[in-house]
């Protein structure tokens, strides 16, 4: 694999086209396959997450950019061993897995410290993370990839597209939603 230096400006735009698209699809899948309007509307989940109709939710995607941003700038001074090696983006995985996912300071559904402290039943703990974990392993696959061969003409192509469809359905997620 060929060495080459990553500027800040392109990781950051990278990372932030790549989660916010990604984020985006695993959202729209997990809400047609795992009911999430069915399932955050009551029980256990209602105290824990907003609704889908509430504003701040459609808003989620406009948001995503901010992640996006803080991707990058963790992922800036270890660039050499995400983007200049075979499996980087393995690498990625792990550490958005181990440190994002199951080991959050906070009591996040699903992670250790959610288990332990929370009150939440197991089977609601883990429900969600198929859909975290795949959105990490195709921010991780994708970006690496993008990094890795900036001469693509497709994927730049496909990964604005899809981000900018997703800013544009949280735009009207805000607008249209019923009063």
């Amino acid at each position: 694999m060929n060495h080459r230096e990553v500027p800040f400006s392109e990781l950051a735009v990278k990372a932030i086209i790549v989660h916010t698209g990604t984020y985006f699809v695993m959202g729209l899948l997990a809400m047609q396959f795992l009911f999430y309007a069915h399932r955050f509307a009551g029980g256990d989940m209602r105290v824990y997450i907003r609704p889908l109709s509430d504003p701040l939710a459609a808003a989620g995607p406009l948001l995503q950019p901010i992640r996006g941003l803080l991707f990058a700038l963790a992922f800036y001074p270890i660039r050499d061993s995400l983007f200049n090696r075979k499996h980087g983006w393995a690498v990625m995985w792990l550490l958005l897995v181990a440190l994002g996912i199951l080991s959050t300071f906070g009591p996040s559904p699903g992670s250790v410290e959610g288990i332990i402290y929370t009150s939440m039943p197991f089977a609601l703990q883990v429900f969600c993370l198929p859909e975290v974990i795949l959105q990490s392993l195709f921010l991780s696959s994708i970006l690496c990839y993008w990094i890795a061969h900036p001469g693509n003409r497709r994927l730049p192509w496909a990964m604005w597209l899809l981000f900018l469809s997703a800013l544009a359905a949280s735009i009207l997620g805000i607008i249209l939603r019923p009063a």
